[in-house]
């Protein structure tokens, strides 16, 4: 049974900082899969943020937040992270990472159920 569990959200000030981990299990680590962080705010769809291939490759889906937020993970595999600075208010959103095969969609991945980010003006 995989599973996805996000953490590290909470209420921060405007140009403050959060660090999101989310901790999978059920799908170990493999040449086959692929993590990525999303969110999606009140009224909107939801938006891709980053992902990282099997090869530790990364790409950046929103241009707009390369230069404030940073994907990595744990040397297991078994922990992706999304560190977020400079925080605007903009950010508001709940996050969410997913994991799938890599050559299928996100449609098809396993969810987390989210983690709140909220930034105060």
């Amino acid at each position: 049974q995989v599973q996805l569990v996000e953490s590290g959200g909470g209420s921060v000030q405007a140009g403050g900082s959060l660090r999101l981990s989310c901790i999978i299990s059920g799908f170990s680590y493999s040449t086959d899969r692929v993590m990525g962080w999303f969110r999606q705010a009140p009224g909107k769809e939801r938006e891709a943020i980053a992902s990282i291939r099997p090869d530790g490759g990364i790409t950046f889906y929103a241009d707009s937040l390369k230069g404030r937020f940073t994907v990595s993970q744990d040397n297991t595999g078994n922990t992706l992270y999304l560190q977020m600075n400079s925080l605007k208010p903009e950010d508001t959103a709940m996050y969410y990472c997913a994991a799938r095969k890599y050559a299928s969609n996100w449609d098809s991945a396993y969810w987390g159920q989210g983690t709140q980010v909220t930034v105060s003006s």
